[in-house]
């Protein structure tokens, strides 16, 4: 689980005083961000069918985002059965097509065996792209491979107990992680509490420590808490607040948050 989420990305929803507008087919071809901002919503709100029928038309644009998150309603069998060998096949496309997350994704699963089999040579590789991509948790990763005597931290344990499905015991190690002031473990456990991974899906509580590592400063929580306030989904609607956090995820070059936050003023 990447945060993945990862993930992950936002769904854009128009509002207006008498109630919501969705943007449309249309506007996703012509700006995949608003379609990937839309599925993330429909995704929050547990409508996974919703949220895939969006990720595959962007799927077929050659999106790494939509390729990627479809991946993940494979691999944790969300909305359908799981199925290692489409979410292989989804996170490699993604991969590919230069999407950073898929490829820290691969070398985690590569790495940790259970899975997939495990393949320290395609570990190596995908953690080496995500690497060049400026992702910090693969360059660590890579270097530990590279180090085998090395002990892995809580952080690196709960990632790969995650990856083979443990999300129960990985749950654990995140939250040890997390307590010692690890802000990518705090996000990491407001994804499980969201998704309800291991633990029931408890959106308020998701909410909470999503609000906790946006505070602290983590960008990824800071979009998720972003996505909260645009939807109504763990926070009351506000769309104010929403681009507060939206705005801060970006100043930190935070990805999808800039497209986003581009979508959003493109609609003013």
């Amino acid at each position: 689980m990447r945060a993945r989420a990862t993930i992950l990305i936002l769904a854009l929803i128009l509002c207006g005083r008498a109630g919501a507008q969705d943007s449309t087919p249309g506007d996703w071809t012509r700006n995949p961000a608003m379609g990937n901002y839309k599925a993330y919503a429909e995704f929050k709100m547990g409508r996974y069918e919703k949220a895939r029928e969006v990720w595959q038309m962007l799927a077929g644009l050659g999106n790494a985002d939509a390729l990627f998150n479809l991946a993940i309603l494979a691999e944790d069998g969300l909305g359908e059965p799981p199925d290692l060998a489409k979410a292989e096949a989804l996170y490699l496309a993604a991969a590919e097509a230069g999407g950073s997350k898929a490829q820290y994704r691969l070398g985690v699963l590569y790495s940790s065996g259970g899975a997939l089999p495990r393949d320290l040579g395609k570990a190596r590789r995908y953690f080496a792209l995500a690497a060049d991509n400026g992702d910090d948790d693969a360059a660590d990763r890579l270097a530990a491979l590279e180090q085998p005597e090395r002990a892995l931290g809580d952080f690196e344990q709960a990632e790969s107990l995650a990856s083979r499905g443990e999300h129960g015991e990985a749950a654990v190690l995140y939250q040890r992680a997390a307590d010692a002031g690890n802000l990518k473990a705090a996000t990491r456990l407001a994804w499980i509490y969201e998704a309800g991974r291991g633990v029931p899906r408890d959106l308020d509580e998701a909410a909470r420590r999503f609000t906790a590592a946006a505070e602290a400063g983590d960008a990824e929580a800071q979009y998720a808490l972003a996505v909260m306030y645009r939807t109504g989904k763990g926070r009351p609607q506000d769309r104010q607040r929403s681009l507060k956090w939206l705005e801060r995820a970006a100043a930190q070059h935070h990805p999808a948050a800039n497209a986003a936050l581009a979508a959003e003023r493109a609609q003013r």
